[in-house]
Parts: structure tokens; sequence; C-alpha cells
């Protein structure tokens, strides 16, 4: 498998070229085109309740695709809903946390499955869900706005939001927690937090889907009562 990633930071695609008969997991709605002959197959991955897990806790599709080339190889672009990056990883035997709806696709050698790194508060209206993605392969992840790589040293430390988060070193230490105090969690714009401590690599998006959505409603028309 041998991926590019065209047209970052804004609106990016990743075009994937697969090796005869050779397979990808990819999430729902975001083929965006394949060459003649790859054939697709839509099942539950890792059974019923395992499915049902990534659906309802990690925010991602009951079902997963799988798209596998014909003798001569194929190729797939790949794109997700919201604009921004995409960032691939070449995973040996590793393990990231993945912030869910940042999952695009997968090699056959990565298992992707749901963590709970968090709950929904009754003052924030992001829970902070993971998937746990691991093992050898290839992982094509996405961000809203570009991403930013960050490597943190033993006990360095830092505080994320947890709508910029994209994706984390399994290992690390984290704490979620609401912003400041009553006051601060209610009127200073912010949701949840995140406190994650090194050694490990995290990823993050320059831009926050919530932020964007708590921004886009005070602009929307508002229907009169007499409509």
């Amino acid at each position: 498998m041998r991926t590019e990633v065209l047209y970052r930071p804004a609106f990016a695609m990743a075009s994937v070229t697969l090796d005869p008969s050779e397979e990808i997991r990819v999430e729902a709605g975001s083929m965006v085109s394949m060459t003649h002959g790859i054939t697709l197959d839509t099942k539950m991955q890792g059974g019923f309740l395992k499915s049902l897990a990534r659906s309802v806790l990690g925010g991602e599709s009951f079902f997963i695709n799988t798209y596998r080339a014909p003798a001569q190889g194929g190729r797939l672009l790949l794109a997700p809903a919201l604009p921004g990056d995409l960032f691939v990883l070449d995973l040996a035997g590793e393990t990231l946390m993945v912030q869910s709806g940042s999952f695009v696709a997968s090699g056959m050698g990565i298992e992707v499955d749901t963590g709970w790194g968090g709950a929904k508060t009754f003052f924030a209206s992001e829970g902070f869900i993971l998937l746990r993605a691991a093992g050898t392969g290839t992982l094509i992840l996405s961000s809203y706005g570009a991403i930013h790589d960050m490597s943190l040293q033993a006990g360095e430390q830092v505080t994320i939001d947890t709508g910029h988060l994209v994706a984390f070193t399994e290992g690390m230490s984290f704490n979620v927690r609401s912003v400041g105090g009553l006051r601060s969690t209610l009127f200073s714009g912010e949701g949840l937090v995140v406190d994650l401590a090194g050694p490990g690599r995290l990823l993050m998006q320059t831009r926050s889907q919530d932020a964007f959505i708590s921004w886009l409603i005070p602009h929307l028309p508002q229907k009169s009562s007499g409509s």
C-alpha cells in the first residue's frame, strides 16, 4: 500500500495505491473514487458488540467498508467529511488513541477498537471519546484544519482543548477535566480539556468543530413566529 496526500492542508485527499488483491478498511462515506475492478465488502468489524461500541461510544459508523484490489492492483481516492488535512502513519506494533471522527482508513494489520477516555459532563458539549488503533500497517487520520505534530519528553506536560486533539500515543498519562471553576466553565467558551504527560507523540488540529458550530448557530436565520 502506498499513500499520497493531495491538496493539503485545507482540502486534503488521500490517493491510496493497492497491490494486487490487497485490502484496506475505510470509514463509511470517505471513498471519493476507485479504479475499475476494486470490490467492496461492507460488514461489522469484530462482531455486533464491538461494532455497536464503535458507533455509539466512538462516533464512527456501525459498518466498515473493506475494499479489495483486483489482480492488477488498484487505486482509491479518500477524503473526510470536513475540510482539513490528512495524516498518514505507518505503525509498527504501535498503539494510538484516536479522537472519534478522525479515523479515515487503515491497512488490515490495524485493529480499531473503542476506548473510553472520559464522559460528557453537565457543562460540556463534547465528550472525550477515543478509538484505539493498534497493530502494524498504514493508518490514515483526518483533522479539521491543519495537523500540528508534537513530541513530549518524559515528564513534559501540555493541556489541550479536547476539540483540538486528534491522537496520542497509548501509555501517555492523561486526565480530562473542565476549565477553571464554575464561572470559567459557563462563560469562557471552553468545555473540556485534557492534561497529557510524556513521553509520547500527539497530533492536534488547528480548528475545532465544536467551536465552529458555536460560532455558526447565532448566525443562522431564525424562523419567524408568523411563518
